[in-house]
């Protein structure tokens, strides 16, 4: 699958120090080839979750378009709000 990261969830990407910034995309790189057994889906939407540590990336998937596009990126205890 490709992954199409969004202008505000690189924003948001930049704003983090740079060895977690790191970490952050690795993750979300490694899961491209079978995302759905690394991601939740959140209640009430369309919207999944990656779990990767203490962060989040929020995450819409198009399975016919095969592309992972990057929403949100962010810590656990201010991600989900205003989603």
């Amino acid at each position: 699958m490709n992954i199409l990261i969004l202008p505000i969830a690189e924003k948001q990407l930049r704003k983090l120090p740079g060895d977690i910034a790191k970490v952050i995309l690795a993750k979300i790189y490694s899961v491209r080839d079978n995302p759905l057994s690394y991601i939740e889906r959140l209640k009430g939407g369309s919207m999944w979750k990656l779990r990767i540590g203490d962060y989040r990336a929020i995450l819409v998937i198009s399975t016919k378009d095969s592309i992972i596009n990057v929403i949100k990126i962010g810590h656990r205890k201010n991600i989900y709000k205003k989603l």
